[in-house]
């Protein structure tokens, strides 16, 4: 699942690692910015970070209580 930000130079890939299925943390974020280096947020064009599935529902959890929260304003 890719989500696209900041007018396509961010792009934001969530998926499950099956080649890491035996560690704890193969859940996937990947960012990848399509911008200038000045510009990005990361250092690299594609930064990777490995979540457990506890992490990712606990991060999953705060971004919809943030969206909620957002649309009750």
């Amino acid at each position: 699942m890719i989500i696209i930000l900041l007018d396509g130079s961010l792009k934001v890939d969530v998926g499950f690692e099956r080649t890491e299925s035996n560690f704890d943390d193969n859940i996937r974020i990947t960012f990848i910015e399509d911008c200038p280096d000045d510009e990005r947020v990361f250092r690299a064009v594609e930064t990777n970070i490995f979540l457990t599935p506890s992490q990712a529902c606990e991060l999953a959890r705060h971004l919809s209580t943030a969206a909620q929260c957002s649309i009750q304003d």
